[in-house]
This record gives C-alpha cells, sequence and structure tokens, in this order.
C-alpha cells in the first residue's frame, strides 16, 4: 500500500474513496475475517460482524488520529467488535461467555466452514478454557503470527504483559492437551 498518510487521504476524499476503500477491502478484508473468526469461531458470526467491523472503520476513519498504524486501528476495531457480539450474545442466551464458547466448540465439528482435525479440535477446546485476554493473546500470536509489538498496539497493553500472557496461555494449554 502507498505512504500510508497519503492513503488516508484518499479515503477521506469523496473523489478516490471508493476506489481507496476498495483498495482497503481487498488487502484487508481476509486477514480482518480470520482475526474475528479466531475470536468467536462461528463463520456467519465472523461474517457478520466484519460487516460492522468495515462499517465502523469507514464511519470513523475521520476520526483516525495516525498515533498508531492504520492495520493497528482496524484490528482494535475487528477485536472490539467481535468481543462485543461475543458479549451480547452471551447476555442474549443468559449464559456465560465461556460456557458460549464451549458450546461454540461442539458445534464446530458440524460447522462446514471448520476444515480441522481432532488435535485441533482439542486445541480450540484448550483455548476456550484460557481467560478472555490470554485466549486474544494466544490466538493472535500463534494463529495470526502477529509480532508482540502489533498485538500491543491493537489491545493497548506492554509488550512484557503480552508475553507473560501468551507464556500461561501455552502452559494451559500444554496441560489441557497431555491429560485429553
Amino acid at each position: 500500500m502507498q505512504d500510508e498518510q497519503e492513503y488516508i487521504n484518499n479515503l477521506l476524499n469523496s473523489k478516490t474513496q471508493n476506489q481507496a476503500f476498495q483498495q482497503l477491502l481487498q488487502e484487508y478484508q481476509r486477514p480482518l475475517y480470520n482475526h474475528i473468526r479466531n475470536i468467536v469461531i462461528n463463520h456467519d458470526d465472523a461474517d457478520d460482524i466484519l460487516q460492522n467491523t468495515f462499517i465502523k472503520i469507514f464511519q470513523n476513519l475521520k476520526n483516525f488520529k495516525g498515533d498508531s498504524k492504520l492495520f493497528s486501528w482496524m484490528y482494535r476495531i475487528a477485536t472490539n467488535e467481535a468481543l462485543t457480539f461475543l458479549k451480547q450474545k452471551s447476555k442474549i442466551n443468559t449464559v456465560s461467555s465461556v460456557i458460549l464458547q464451549r458450546k461454540t466448540i461442539d458445534n464446530l465439528e458440524a460447522d462446514v466452514f471448520f476444515d480441522g482435525n481432532d488435535i485441533q479440535l482439542k486445541l480450540q477446546k484448550a483455548i476456550a478454557l484460557l481467560p478472555e485476554k490470554q485466549q486474544l493473546v494466544f490466538k493472535m500470536k500463534y494463529f495470526e503470527e502477529l509480532k508482540y509489538e502489533e498485538i500491543s498496539l491493537i489491545l493497548g497493553t506492554s509488550v512484557g504483559g503480552l508475553k507473560a500472557s501468551y507464556h500461561l496461555a501455552v502452559k494451559k494449554i500444554e496441560a489441557f492437551v497431555s491429560t485429553n
């Protein structure tokens, strides 16, 4: 992508906005979908949240201050949208977010968009037992291969804290996988 500030200007300019936003969609639709899907697990939910994420990005681009990269800002929006969705869904279903996530993983085997094997299913079950922050950090580092510095900008947490969360998550996952 061209110089980020120039690109943002193109997104804000009514004459170049449509083309610039199409470029943004092409560049970030897949990675943001994968990020959201890692959080909510369900394909249909991830699709809906992705649409909401791009709407929010489009509506709030004028408020983007540039104190982080556009990538980090969009991932923060996607993360917040996914977490808000999960909280609302658990509230509607009157279950905790942990129980909701376990049910979603139990349904994962029937999901036509899940092409994992038994080991991947066991990994998803282990991840579901982690606290929310450890889940986020583990998924972003392990599945999305983001650097700690990028995760730090997205989640607003120190790199040291992220490393500790990731380490704890790995230990808990290893313990779960070895006993199940």
